[in-house]
């Protein structure tokens, strides 16, 4: 059984915690968080401050597993080993400041490993989630600040300090451009020989299909004539016994027609029900001789002419050979020629073509090289600021005489590389720009300045990426920021600053902050304590917000430990008065 215990009864004789300044914090803040059946967590529920929150507690205790908890919500990867032992699922919610509604961002996990996310109460995969409210959430912790060494990176911050989004997009559409006409350019690449041969062979097969002059249906109508002529002498014959049955000289059809018209006529004098019968034969016999006409033409339209039956055989040959080589039917065949006769066209343009490209690239080229010189200029000026004010910031934070420079330099292109011409040296590019970037510091007078990588002391790094998510924080828009254990390193002198820091940050962005040590927490807006309990023979995490004489008390122990006496406790009195004098002296400038 998990609980969260949020008393907000405050000991009069205990030092008030002085009020934040107002601040309009970014909408999207985290407002509220809840757990349930999350590893050592049954249930829990956290309502958290605009400024800066800490977590705080005894090692193991579970801080850290809260911000698994946040990472879950905002569509980190699933881990089902997570599961509290005995339940079904783990769920966590958030909920998030958003105008004109509250967002709510829930996530489940299985024992059995599935996975289901909703967003206001709508499923969505875990990447939509991720999209929806990763952006509200930078979780800060060692992985980040190893981030911090990779010269990318430190790339991509200097831009955004320098408010280099115009210049960057420029420089990437500018390489987009080029890089399309360059693979435009090498469709157009072609050995002269092969260029020779393709455009020999399309205009053979344009010619050969346009001089057949085909035309749809032309093979099925040739193979029947040829059919008929095959057999022109039966036809011959049979058409003549029926010419001569139906329109003979004598005893034919027509003639026996005629006679019962005729013998029918003269009946209808004597009753005229005859005379409809006497119409109906005139007209048998008119159909009878039209009958004998058709069979007429007809033996005379087969073809007796040998050596048209041989023309018409070559013709069916000819078109047979073409659907062999290009096509089911005559339809496409003549489709396949237009495509040959268009394919011979361009090959013959392709020089010109070539010619135009090749001046496109250079004009192209001219354009990256203006681009990626005007987004030097602009970190060149932003480096020199950055490199002052994180100087200035690391001198808060316990770094005394220490150096801190932002390099930017190009780099020279290899022989394969794409490059452009600056000041007679070939520099190599890419969507990024034509520089380098590296965070340099001298954290020893007299020694000089290294790269960020080469600093020895994970308590320094976390302090120069605290000092430098300080000073870009006016470019950051991310509502709420996340620091799992940034004290890593860190002393008891050199913790008071990046307490102060971290309640800096807090005034433009919501902060929450995992923390050991008492000299942070005491600059905190609000404190949480997290602690393991024993209930029932199983283990859980006992979240709660500690205020007045609560506050002293854990600050204490952080200082001190369980038994740290009244000395301990004075000097947790002395931290939060120091704290709260210090805010204050901030929030009136």
């Amino acid at each position: 059984m998990t609980e969260t215990l949020d008393p907000r009864e405050t000991d009069e004789t205990a030092p008030a915690s002085p009020e934040p300044p107002a601040t309009a914090y970014a909408a999207g803040r985290l407002s509220e968080i809840s757990v349930r059946d999350l590893a050592l967590i049954e249930k829990l529920r956290i309502e958290f401050e605009p400024g800066l929150n800490v977590l705080t507690g005894e090692t193991g205790a579970g801080k850290s597993l809260l911000i698994d908890a946040l990472g879950l919500a905002i569509g980190a990867r699933a881990d089902t080993s997570l599961v509290r032992h005995g339940s079904d699922a783990a769920r966590v919610e958030a909920l998030f400041d958003r105008l004109p509604e509250p967002l709510i961002c829930v996530r489940e996990v299985s024992a059995a490993g599935r996975s289901t996310a909703r967003v206001d109460d709508e499923t969505v995969t875990a990447a939509r989630l991720a999209d929806v409210a990763g952006r509200l959430v930078e979780i800060h912790g060692q992985h980040d600040q190893q981030r911090l060494l990779d010269e990318r990176w430190q790339r991509e911050l200097l831009d955004a300090y320098g408010r280099l989004e115009n210049e960057r997009a420029k420089m990437t559409a500018a390489v987009d451009a080029w890089r399309a006409n360059q693979a435009a350019l090498a469709e157009l690449a072609m050995d002269p020989r092969e260029l020779t041969r393709r455009l020999e062979l399309h205009e053979h097969q344009a010619a050969e299909i346009a001089g057949a002059r085909l035309r749809s249906g032309e093979a099925a109508e040739i193979g029947s004539r040829l059919a008929a002529a095959q057999h022109a002498e039966a036809i011959a014959r049979g058409t003549a016994e029926i010419y001569d049955t139906l329109a003979g000289e004598s005893g034919s059809a027509r003639e026996a027609a005629a006679v019962a018209a005729q013998r029918a006529r003269e009946l209808a004098r004597l009753d005229q029900r005859f005379g409809s019968l006497a119409e109906r034969l005139l007209g048998l016999a008119a159909e009878v001789e039209d009958a004998a006409a058709e069979a007429r033409d007809l033996a005379t339209s087969v073809e007796h002419d040998p050596a048209a039956i041989t023309a018409m055989e070559e013709r069916l040959s000819l078109i047979y050979s073409l659907e062999r080589k290009y096509g089911d039917d005559e339809a496409a065949v003549l489709a396949y020629g237009e495509r040959a006769s268009a394919e011979a066209e361009r090959l013959r343009a392709l020089d010109s073509s070539r010619e135009m490209r090749e001046a496109e690239s250079a004009r192209l080229l001219a354009a990256v090289s203006a681009a990626g010189d005007a987004l030097s200029s602009g970190r060149a000026a932003a480096a020199t600021r950055l490199a002052v004010a994180v100087e200035a910031a690391l001198g808060g934070l316990g770094f005394r005489q220490t150096e801190f420079s932002v390099s930017v330099t190009r780099r020279a292109a290899g022989p394969a590389e794409p490059a452009v011409e600056m000041d007679g040296r070939r520099v190599a590019f890419d969507g990024s720009g034509l520089d380098t970037v590296a965070y340099l510091i001298a954290p020893n007078p007299g020694e000089p300045a290294r790269p960020l990588a080469r600093i020895a002391s994970g308590g320094e790094l976390s302090r120069v990426a605290l000092a430098i998510k300080q000073i870009l924080a006016e470019a950051d828009h991310t509502p709420t920021l996340v620091f799992d254990e940034i004290d890593t390193g860190i002393g008891g002198r050199s913790a008071e600053p990046v307490g102060r820091s971290l309640w800096e940050l807090a005034r433009s962005h919501q902060v929450l902050c995992v923390t050991h040590l008492g000299q942070i927490a005491a600059y905190a807006d609000a404190q949480f304590r997290i602690e393991k309990q024993v209930r029932d023979g199983r283990t859980v995490t006992v979240v709660r917000r500690v205020e007045g004489e609560e506050r002293i008390e854990e600050l204490a122990q952080m200082l001190a430990g369980a038994e740290g006496g009244a000395a301990a406790r004075a000097s947790a009195e002395e931290l939060l008065d120091r704290a709260g004098t210090w805010r204050r002296s901030i929030g009136s400038r």
